[in-house]
């Protein structure tokens, strides 16, 4: 198969396509990380999108662009539960069948969520690739529309439409600090953010343990690793051995990928409540957290992506009484 990477005229497609169905999110100056950070540093608020995630961009983006005879099969995916979240909210304003298989380790929260939406939920086995399992097979036997939550092109589409708002929003932005995980949002962000400002970094932030992609880019090839519990959950799961889109984009677009321990992470949510007053969840903090370990020094302007505010009440409220330093 031919590789062949997402632009900026398919993102600002998806921009169109999507128009209506999502928000375009603030991105708000932050007093504390300026001071610590000594440049301006912003906050994209994509945790304040409709379903809590940006998920919902490229999940909108990719229901939208299923033939007739596809939306009338369904649809499917494995998730970590902010992808799952936002397909089936997608599907249900569509009026189309969604399935959605998780592991066990995916917080009861973000189960219960999808389960209010509509969508049939699958538990299946203790990683993401157990549960990419039942999805082949429900492609296979039941021929149910797989929509990935990143290794797609539509999907990393959707989720560029964030570059360009960043750029839209914070035209001096030199550096952008974006989750990194399966690649999608990593990927879409900085092909739209690089074709438009071509020397702008774009810096993807991950946690230690099980940082997929990370492993990945280090080994010149998509590797297995085993997903392991973590403060940023969302962030967990495999890039896939066969991966055709974004292990490649990500290997050509980004400046440089840093990773995260869990007391750093937890530290990065605590922040975002304090001084912040924003609730996110382990992953949505990624960024924060790079800042106030010192792992990212940026030289100018910086944009930093809070990505999703879906966490476990009870744990954040452990977290931030000061509980959650040895998670």
């Amino acid at each position: 198969m031919t590789f062949t990477p997402v632009t900026l005229s398919d993102i600002e497609a998806a921009r169109a396509r999507i128009a209506g169905k999502v928000v375009h999110t603030p991105v708000v100056p932050s007093r504390s990380l300026t001071e610590i950070a000594g440049v301006p540093v912003h906050l994209k608020l994509e945790h304040r999108q409709i379903t809590g995630s940006f998920k919902l961009r490229g999940a909108s983006n990719a229901v939208a662009s299923l033939s007739a005879a596809e939306k009338q099969s369904g649809v499917v995916a494995a998730s970590t539960g902010n992808h799952g979240r936002g397909l089936s909210f997608a599907a249900k304003r569509e009026g189309v069948r969604a399935v959605i298989c998780m592991s066990r380790l995916v917080p009861e929260n973000k189960v219960s969520e999808i389960r209010r939406l509509g969508a049939e939920v699958k538990i299946i086995g203790n990683s993401q690739d157990d549960a990419q399992q039942e999805v082949d097979r429900l492609v296979a036997e039941e021929g149910l529309v797989m929509v990935p939550p990143f290794d797609h092109p539509a999907v990393a589409a959707g989720q560029g439409t964030i570059g360009i708002e960043i750029l839209e929003d914070v035209p001096d932005a030199e550096t952008i600090l974006v989750q990194l995980s399966g690649g999608g949002l990593a990927a879409g962000i900085a092909a739209a953010a690089k074709a438009l400002k071509p020397d702008i970094k774009v810096i993807g932030i991950s946690m230690e343990r099980g940082a997929a992609m990370k492993a990945s880019l280090d080994a010149g090839r998509p590797v297995l690793v085993e997903e392991l519990p973590t403060l940023a959950d969302s962030l967990g799961g495999g890039i896939g051995l066969d991966n055709q889109l974004t292990f490649q984009m990500c290997r050509e677009l980004l400046d440089d990928v840093v990773l995260l321990t869990e007391a750093e992470i937890a530290a990065g949510i605590v922040h975002a409540y304090a001084e912040e007053r924003e609730i996110v969840e382990g992953a949505g903090a990624v960024g924060i957290a790079a800042l106030l370990a010192s792992k990212v020094k940026p030289e100018g302007p910086t944009v930093v992506l809070l990505s999703g505010g879906n966490i476990d009440m009870a744990l954040h409220r452990k977290i931030v009484c000061g509980e959650g330093k040895s998670a």
